[in-house]
């Protein structure tokens, strides 16, 4: 027990460099990582005989304390003789085969994928409706009011997430759980897609797709933390990752069904039916994802919150291979939830995460990643590309299917940014891509001054193309899976909950000012100034966001300790150290401004924050 034993020592003794507040932090971020590290054997099992005694689970006593030493060091089953061969065959296969999962976890991979992409289709058949709708509507997009009506209509979702719905993802949560919270946002989703598409007047189909934004917020929150708490944790990274590509294939088949319905004709008196249709098809995938929820599992940890052992307990044998990784898992579970109740008792967590200056730092890098996804501009060319295509001189169904080429570009490079993120690092994936972005806008703007309509539609083409090239192994999947890991685990989800309310508040007012932005500046000056933003947020990043690629939770107090103006400064000398290597060619030493010491992994519980897998997967709780 020495390794335990060393565990056990307060975290500042390792670090006594942090400031009082961050060692308060890492203190609570080390009981939080694993409250089982360093409790002596004899203790660990009267414990667990006591929980077992106070939860009606006295059947499964055997199990829960195998599953206890599991948790409290994943090589415990080579140490004792209790474990079975099949027992330490399926805690082997955990990690040398950690993709041979049960068939009901990848039944909720499948249906948390669908889930994310009605996310996408939601945003994206707006794209294509918006080239009939207006017209219809009576509204002159060429005018400034015609042209802020298009921007509120279109942006109706986003104003609703920002402002109402993301702020319901907690209550609706404790209130349903998440597979109900599914159900309904789905519904929702269905529900008003199929209202958008029987509107008459631009204000009902505003109120329509206001409403749809209740489908969209709490989704986007439930769905990735429920996928990390039914998932192992050597896949949970990943499959958390998926969120932001199935959005993106989302986007990329909403696109597609905007083309496929541009050719259906008006009938049976029904005026615009093929935008009509557009928009109630992104509702069809929502109906599937209600029909398969009823057969998915509930989340575990939700359960046991309630005190619903029993139910967890069979929700993880279905989850998992052996009733050993089951009981494992809803034991550590109990404790860690346990342990997070009683750092809660007596903190404003709300206040500490701006007065703490760990915390504050982590809150004000993650902020510049969710700002910077906005407004570099992606989402102008997600939400209405077709007219851009289409102002550049495509006719309306060749803008539709060009548009249909950057959808399907945007998913398949957020493919290998399950790779690129952790093997590039998330500050230098940023800081690489941003310029390039710039440049691109650059490109897709300039070329609208091209006199010749062939060369400004290739132009234009080319800019688009290559901003979704660059755009989705970077700002793609960084903005979520760097503000899941930044924050201490006892702020995650209030810190997750602000990020995810910045995100959608820059997303709706970069939607609604869109039209009138092209009206005043013409598409030049609208891309030059998303290009603009490209280049402050490039410096924002260089300054105030650092790197958390590889780093443990006691690594990255180290790495939000440093301050502000002293990670700023650091920020300014990279720029002769990058011009001296990629332009001048030569090998200067890079400078460290910290060199964070990694404690010891062992004893660390299946389900902990450490390491970068365990960190990626730590996705926020609503």
């Amino acid at each position: 027990m020495s390794d335990s034993v060393q565990e056990s020592k307060p975290r500042h003794e390792h670090h006594p460099h942090l400031d009082a507040k961050t060692r308060v932090v890492s203190n609570v971020d080390a009981k939080l990582a694993n409250p089982l590290r360093g409790i002596p054997n004899e203790i660990l099992m009267n414990e667990v005989e006591i929980f077992a005694q106070e939860r009606g689970l006295p059947h499964l006593l055997p199990e829960l304390k195998k599953g206890a030493l599991v948790a409290q060091n994943a090589d415990a089953y080579k140490q004792y003789d209790m474990f079975t061969d099949e027992d330490k065959k399926f805690l082997e296969d955990e990690v040398t085969h950690k993709w041979r999962q049960t068939g009901t976890l990848y039944y909720m991979v499948v249906m948390s994928s669908l889930a994310a992409a009605v996310q996408g289709m939601d945003e994206a058949v707006i794209n294509g409706a918006q080239l009939f709708y207006p017209s219809q509507f009576g509204m002159d997009t060429t005018t400034s009011r015609g042209s802020w009506l298009l921007g509120v209509v279109n942006s109706a979702p986003y104003l609703c997430c920002a402002t109402l719905s993301c702020w319901l993802t907690h209550p609706l949560n404790q209130w349903l759980g998440r597979k109900k919270t599914i159900f309904v946002t789905c519904l929702i989703s269905f529900l008003t897609c199929i209202w958008s598409a029987l509107t008459n007047t631009w204000w009902h189909l505003f109120i329509a797709r206001f409403f749809l934004g209740f489908g969209i917020g709490p989704k986007s929150a439930t769905v990735p933390v429920y996928a990390a708490e039914c998932a192992p944790a050597p896949i949970r990274g990943a499959l958390v990752m998926m969120w932001q590509m199935w959005t993106a294939f989302g986007i990329g088949l909403g696109d597609v069904i905007d083309l496929a319905f541009y050719f259906i004709p008006d009938s049976g008196g029904i005026r615009g039916l093929n935008w009509r249709l557009m928009l109630a098809s992104a509702g069809i995938p929502g109906l599937i994802v209600c029909l398969q929820v009823l057969y998915a599992p509930e989340s575990p940890r939700w359960l046991i919150g309630k005190g619903r052992y029993e139910e967890a307990f069979n929700e993880l044998c279905r989850l998992r291979f052996s009733r050993v990784q089951a009981a494992r898992d809803l034991y550590y579970i109990h404790i860690l939830l346990e342990a997070e109740n009683e750092m809660k008792k007596g903190r404003n967590r709300v206040v500490e995460m701006f007065t703490i200056p760990r915390n504050r730092n982590a809150a004000l890098a993650s902020w510049i990643v969710m700002f910077g996804q906005q407004f570099c501009g992606l989402n102008v060319i997600a939400y209405y590309s077709s007219n851009i295509f289409s102002q550049s001189g495509f006719s309306d169904t060749s803008a539709l299917a060009a548009t249909v080429g950057f959808g399907v570009l945007n998913w398949l490079f957020a493919l290998p940014a399950v790779f690129t993120i952790d093997t590039f690092g998330r500050r230098n994936l940023l800081l690489f891509t941003f310029p390039c972005m710039a440049i691109c806008l650059l490109i897709t703007g300039f070329s609208f001054w091209d006199t010749f309509r062939e060369g400004r539609i290739v132009g234009v083409a080319i800019g688009i193309y290559l901003f979704a090239i660059t755009y989705s192994p970077g700002e793609g999947p960084v903005p979520f899976t760097y503000s899941a890991e930044v924050f201490p685990l006892y702020i995650r989800d209030i810190g997750m909950s602000f990020a995810t309310a910045t995100t959608w508040f820059w997303n709706f007012v970069l939607s609604i000012t869109w039209p009138s932005l092209v009206l005043a500046f013409k598409p030049q000056g609208a891309f030059g100034w998303y290009a603009a933003w490209c280049m402050i947020l490039w410096f924002l990043i260089l300054l105030f966001v650092r790197e958390t690629k590889g780093r443990t939770l006691e690594e990255l107090d180290q790495v939000f300790s440093v301050p502000a103006r002293v990670h700023a400064a650091y920020g300014l000398r990279q720029i002769p150290y990058g011009i001296k290597k990629f332009i001048l060619l030569q090998n200067p030493t890079p400078e460290q401004l910290y060199q964070p010491e990694s404690e010891s992994e062992e004893n660390i519980g299946p389900r902990d924050g450490a390491g970068k897998e365990a960190r990626r997967s730590a996705a926020a709780e609503p």
